[in-house]
């Protein structure tokens, strides 16, 4: 008898040594439904209270969290991939993403996972455009967001459209429009047929859709093919990308963000048209021969000139 409870023993503190014996998430996995059935209530509520479509919230939980079944969500409660930054105090949870050892913030419940993904899309500048969008144009949305630079995927926007269809998730977006009494349902659907005028830096642009070209947005728009070139430094010669920006009025001298890291693919150009800032001032600022272009990595001035 104290042989087998002796091998037991041992064979117990084996398990529980083994690195990987707790390291992974319980192979009982959930289900897209499941997940939706779980977390709808609470994505209505952030829907209700801070203006971002249910629909969206859903579907990133869902990509992000790989329907609550990521170690970052079983452990950390995190289901949206939002990392430490600078200025998060709370608990952190450290894995492997883009790079080594990275830190993600660490929540006490889900709900509050909830709750900080709505308020990291609130409060920062680069998101703000999109709470001009109706909550009913989940499609905006989820190209907003990959235009803002939420998601490096180039999927991204398709994805989250891709699991709102096809879960019908774009019926709880219905909730917010029933909520306010001045607008009715056929009102929205008008809204959202029409090509919406955004403002990001405190300057008019709109999102390019296929088809469009610069006589036909200059046409739209009210104005000349010259003017619309000079405000995206651009000529006649550049291809419109479906799904980026494009500004109406001139861009300014500064960014509404200090700092720029550069990732793999980026321009000074793109950059210069993702922060709305002119191209000519983001080099001023940088120290950088008009032409040349900064290594990956390399952090960019935004708002103030760099020390030579």
């Amino acid at each position: 008898m104290i042989k087998w409870v002796a091998l037991h023993l041992f064979s117990l503190s084996f398990f529980l040594m083994t690195p990987n014996f707790f390291s992974q998430p319980s192979e009982i996995k959930n289900t897209p439904q499941e997940y939706i059935l779980q977390y709808k209530e609470i994505a209505i509520n952030e829907m209700l209270t801070h203006g971002i479509p249910a629909s969206i919230t859903l579907a990133q939980g869902l990509l992000e969290s790989g329907n609550g079944n990521s170690a970052l969500s079983v452990y950390a409660n995190n289901h949206f991939g939002i990392k430490c930054h600078k200025e998060w105090s709370g608990p952190s949870y450290i894995m492997d993403d883009d790079a080594e050892n990275e830190c993600f913030r660490k929540y006490e419940r889900v709900a509050d996972s909830y709750k900080d993904h709505s308020l990291f899309l609130k409060t920062r500048p680069r998101y703000s455009f999109l709470f001009e969008l109706p909550t009913t144009d989940y499609k905006a949305w989820a190209k907003g967001l990959k235009l803002a630079g939420y998601a490096t995927l180039p999927t991204y926007a398709e994805e989250l459209i891709d699991i709102i269809e096809r879960h019908k998730l774009f019926e709880y977006d219905k909730l917010q429009v029933l909520a306010s009494k001045t607008v009715k349902p056929e009102q929205v659907k008008l809204k959202a047929e029409i090509k919406p005028v955004l403002k990001f830096n405190n300057i008019k642009f709109i999102i390019i859709k296929p088809g469009d070209t610069f006589y036909k947005i200059s046409s739209e728009q009210n104005l000349e093919i010259k003017q619309l070139l000079r405000f995206n430094d651009m000529d006649e010669k550049d291809k419109l990308i479906c799904g980026t920006k494009i500004y109406l009025e001139p861009k300014h001298n500064k960014a509404m963000e200090n700092y720029h890291v550069v990732c793999k693919g980026e321009t000074m150009k793109s950059i210069a048209q993702f922060h709305g800032i002119k191209l000519k001032s983001l080099y001023a600022k940088n120290n950088l021969k008009i032409g040349e272009e900064p290594a990956v990595g390399d952090v960019l001035n935004l708002r103030t000139r760099k020390k030579a």
